[in-house]
């Protein structure tokens, strides 16, 4: 008989703004900015900043996550702005994760916010799970002054689900005898990778709710939906085999870099030499099947000053054009303008497994573009690098060439 498997899904409530709070009021910021009108965002001098994070007060007053900061403002003339601090906000995920280790060793970071834990073998310790899931929302509570979301279920999909039925700082189950009763009514849109154009098809189909998804005939969702309609209706039906996943060590790490002729101040000489590294980089960490979580560039200068930048990963990637445009992002904010001699990128913190919260329609896509990848890297190992190169990439070496 198989065990009956207990998973936990734990999200932080509104993360960055929470993080932010924290270390403000750790600093003496007299007022916490979860209680005012605020948001985190980018520079609003330059109108390009966006809402990354709204506290409850703001979100009353009509601001909405994404939206240009000056409209947000003119929503709400008294709103208080703070720059984003992504170390910070890794630092304090980092910790988190450090205490669910002290819980159980099956720990997946699924996004910077949020993990799963599999507590299943941890019985003799932890009999009743409600009773634990208590236990460690009052300690993060306490010890890191955040409130947290915590599902509970017996799969990854359902725990999930439950941990998104009602905020913030509330504990929900999804077990299997409840999913018919807590699930189906929700509309379909809300079942877990289900997206926007997903979503859609299913309303002009009639299927309105996740029960009616359920109880679709199979044959008829394969006319829509191909390969991606059995996963659906077997998420509708809480059904969601996948393990969680303990992360790789995190000093593993792959690597490349390139000693230059000359002194090179010039980014697009820069950007191309990355792009190289890239395809290099990531055929290597696809061959061992690993997805990377952070991504660094590094510097040396002619005077042999050594310094990088690395950027944290809100899905874990191997493919060369994600590493590529994460490159660049670094290269920009990074690079102080001095003539470099060496230039290296590095992937680190993997993961085994590339979970991207898209929708189902939009995975075949994703899917077909591994394959491409994978059939582009078999000829590439036989016939060597230079032998054809993607569509994308020979756009985006046009695009710097022009730029």
């Amino acid at each position: 008989m198989t065990k009956r498997r207990i998973i936990f899904h734990i999200d932080v409530n509104n993360a960055f703004l929470s993080w932010t709070a924290v270390d403000l009021l750790r600093k003496g910021h007299p007022v916490d900015i979860r209680t005012i009108p605020s948001v985190i965002g980018g520079d609003e001098d330059k109108r390009r900043g966006i809402v990354t994070a709204k506290s409850p007060v703001a979100k009353k007053m009509g601001v909405v996550t994404a939206e240009p900061l000056y409209m947000a403002r003119r929503k709400c003339p008294n709103l208080q702005v703070f720059r984003g601090d992504y170390d910070l906000y890794h630092q304090e995920s980092e910790k988190l994760y450090q205490y669910f280790l002290t819980i159980t060793p099956t720990v997946e970071r699924f996004s910077i916010d949020e993990c799963f834990l599999d507590i299943t073998d941890m019985n003799l310790i932890y009999k009743n799970p409600l009773e634990l899931a208590k236990t460690m929302q009052a300690y993060i509570n306490k010890t890191f002054k955040i409130t947290v979301n915590i599902g509970i279920a017996n799969c990854k999909l359902c725990a999930k689900m439950a941990s998104d039925f009602e905020k913030p700082n509330k504990i929900h189950t999804l077990f299997d005898e409840e999913i018919e009763n807590k699930m189906w009514p929700l509309p379909v849109s809300e079942l877990f990778m289900v997206g926007k154009k997903s979503s859609e098809i299913l309303m002009q189909l009639g299927i309105k709710t996740i029960g009616d998804l359920a109880n679709t005939d199979l044959e008829i969702l394969r006319k829509y939906f191909k390969s991606q309609a059995l996963v659906m209706i077997e998420h509708a039906k809480g059904i969601d085999d996948s393990k969680v996943e303990p992360r790789v060590a995190k000093n593993q790490s792959i690597s490349v870099s390139e000693t230059l002729e000359k002194d090179i101040t010039d980014k697009k000489e820069l950007k191309h030499i990355l792009l190289r590294q890239a395809d290099k980089i990531g055929r290597t960490a696809r061959n061992k099947n690993l997805y990377a979580t952070t991504i660094a560039v590094i510097f040396k200068t002619n005077e042999f000053k050594s310094y990088s930048h690395q950027s944290k990963l809100v899905n874990p990637t191997n493919t060369t054009e994600d590493i590529f445009k994460q490159a660049i992002k670094i290269l920009d904010n990074g690079y102080r303008g001095e003539p470099i001699r060496l230039i290296g990128l590095r992937l680190n913190d993997f993961v085994k497994e590339n979970i991207k919260q898209v929708s189902l329609f939009e995975e075949e896509k994703e899917t077909n573009t591994d394959k491409v990848q994978k059939v582009i890297d078999d000829i590439k190992d036989k016939f060597g690098d230079g032998i054809i190169i993607p569509a994308s990439l020979k756009a985006i070496e046009e695009k710097i060439s022009n730029d």
